[in-house]
């Protein structure tokens, strides 16, 4: 097969490792930079210019679309399926999973568990009805397009919180307000899904003093076996968010685990380091299941 994975720097630890596992299974792996991809749309049917040359004979892909260029990442995903190219990860998926909103929305809708969470227009003075509506200080303010921690904020007391939340509103950036897991300490669960399995899992505890996990944010990694409530909890999230392959952060609380956020483009290093489990080999091997189950199956859902 000819597997081309979507990534904008070659040089990262997952596009790396994916790019060994394709070749260690026997196949042809490329790399393309999507944010380098003209689109072209015609009566002959969709097609792809790629530095200057056609792409062709690609029979799968796995997108590693960065936030930043969530809508053009997808519309390339998107162009792929159309070619008749398997897709690792559903190009609807990405679009659902990288809004947070909807996806909260998709998950409550599922009956999951997740900390109780508010939206609301810029409706000034409405600072402390929304704080009210998660149980009051200390409590949490997210950017709807923040990623890796940033544009996350706890607020300790109400007056804080009504600040931050005015702030934000007074720059018209959108933002969900969540309640403070005080139990979880700083720390929170990802779980690693591939085809309907946990392949992997680790516990992420923030530096002292922090309460984001972020890795990025410094928090460390170790490896977790996760309870039969938490595996259940990470492969329905996933499931409901159609994704095939997809990070499932949890956090542990007094009522079970409640889920933060499923990534459509998690990291590999993370996991890979903590676990000692070869979980790009497990995205490979979903691919050549699916190619090889239905090779003339294409995506149906644009």
């Amino acid at each position: 097969m000819k597997i081309a994975i979507l990534s904008r720097n070659p040089q990262l630890y997952s596009t790396k490792r994916l790019l060994q596992a394709i070749q260690e299974a026997g196949h042809e792996g490329i790399i393309v930079d999507h944010s380098l991809c003209d689109l072209i749309i015609e009566q002959e049917g969709p097609s792809i210019i790629y530095k200057g040359q056609k792409v062709t004979g690609v029979d799968a892909i796995i997108p590693r679309i960065g936030a930043s260029v969530t809508f053009y990442g997808t519309a390339v995903v998107r162009q792929f399926e159309l070619m008749g190219a398997f897709s690792a990860v559903n190009s609807q998926a990405i679009v659902r999973s990288r809004d947070k909103l909807r996806s909260l929305q998709i998950l409550s809708k599922a009956g999951l568990g997740m900390p109780k969470t508010a939206f609301t227009n810029f409706s000034k003075g409405g600072e402390k009805q929304l704080i009210e509506h998660v149980g009051g200080a200390p409590l949490i303010i997210k950017l709807l397009e923040g990623t890796q921690g940033l544009g996350v904020v706890l607020a300790e007391t109400k007056k804080a919180g009504q600040s931050v939340i005015e702030a934000f509103h007074g720059l018209k950036a959108r933002i969900i307000v969540q309640e403070f897991i005080k139990e979880a300490k700083g720390a929170d669960i990802r779980a690693f899904v591939v085809n309907g399995k946990v392949v992997g899992a680790m516990k992420r505890q923030g530096a002292e003093g922090e309460f984001r996990s972020n890795l990025h944010r410094g928090g460390k990694a170790t490896v977790i076996k996760l309870s039969r409530v938490e595996k259940q909890a990470a492969l329905k999230a996933a499931k409901a968010l159609g994704l095939d392959v997809a990070g499932v952060d949890m956090l542990q609380s007094d009522r079970g685990p409640l889920i933060l956020e499923v990534n459509s483009s998690p990291g590999l290093e993370g996991i890979e380091k903590a676990t000692g489990l070869n979980i790009a080999g497990e995205i490979v091997g979903f691919i050549e299941e699916m190619v090889k189950k239905s090779p003339s199956k294409r995506a149906t859902e644009q």
